[in-house]
């Protein structure tokens, strides 16, 4: 059986190393994990070219939204943030949708020591910025501002706050430094995009910062958090998270954690 992780660039994915470990520790000597270029409008194509074999597809920056409408279903959450960065092929040959980054947030915010009450500010528009928005609503957040390069793009994110039932406010890309001292600060654009920010923005000490990238690690504005007292999420503390959900959706069997935990650490290492 076989599995991927799709995107573009995708040369830096830890995927691979995450879900092989799982393989190994869980046994599943006949499966195989592997990276593949793919921008959002070659993800289709693709797709549609996979044989019996192919168990699913993890699906980076920038095919979410992408993943959404070519699959056949849709979990609830997926259909609600509209984006999905878990494609599971079913016996029939049908694409399921799904989006674990939601789940995989939760998990690390809540670690993080982020809780009820908590004023957001999300960089970026695309689809790991609405998982983004859904899980601030999840843990509580009392209001998040959407931080866009295009300010059409706010409008694009306000479904997905409505369905989730957290009031958002939109700000354009000059204006993201008078947003930065949030409760919380999560950054979901690619990469570079957000460098320019670490000389601007004032960050307000005991904050949390995540940075849904992690290569290069830390980025110029995760150093500067740090540098300015805040708690540092790193997006390969997501990236473990997320993979949980996926391998025991691709695999039918409940994953190792540990395991894959310890593969991170060590690429981390």
């Amino acid at each position: 059986m076989r599995a991927a992780v799709v995107g573009k660039p995708i040369a830096h994915s830890l995927s691979p190393v995450i879900h092989q470990a799982g393989y190994a520790a869980a046994g599943l000597t006949g499966w195989s994990y592997t990276r593949i270029e793919c921008a959002a409008d070659e993800l289709a194509g693709l797709v549609a070219g996979l044989g019996p074999e192919w168990a699913g597809l993890s699906v980076t920056m920038p095919g979410k939204e992408a993943a959404l409408a070519l699959a056949d279903a849709a979990s609830p959450v997926a259909a609600a943030v509209g984006a999905a960065n878990t494609l599971v092929r079913g016996a029939d040959g049908t694409w399921y949708a799904d989006n674990t980054d939601v789940t995989g947030m939760v998990e690390v915010l809540t670690a993080a020591g982020c809780a009820a009450g908590a004023v957001v500010t999300v960089l970026g528009a695309g689809g790991t910025a609405r998982a983004a928005i859904a899980a601030a609503a999840r843990i509580g957040a009392a209001e998040v501002t959407a931080v866009a390069r295009r300010p059409e793009a706010v409008d694009e994110l306000r479904p997905v706050a409505a369905a989730a039932g957290v009031p958002l406010a939109g700000a354009d890309w000059d204006g993201a430094p008078a947003h930065a001292r949030a409760d919380l600060v999560i950054s979901t654009v690619p990469r570079g995009v957000a460098d320019p920010l670490a000389d601007n923005f004032d960050w307000r000490p005991g904050s949390v910062f995540f940075d849904a990238l992690y290569d290069p690690w830390p980025t110029p504005l995760a150093a500067a958090a740090l540098t300015a007292g805040c708690r540092v999420v790193s997006g390969l503390d997501l990236l473990l998270a997320q993979a949980v959900g996926q391998f025991e959706q691709f695999t039918g069997v409940p994953a190792p954690v540990e395991a894959m935990r310890a593969a991170v650490a060590a690429a981390r290492g």
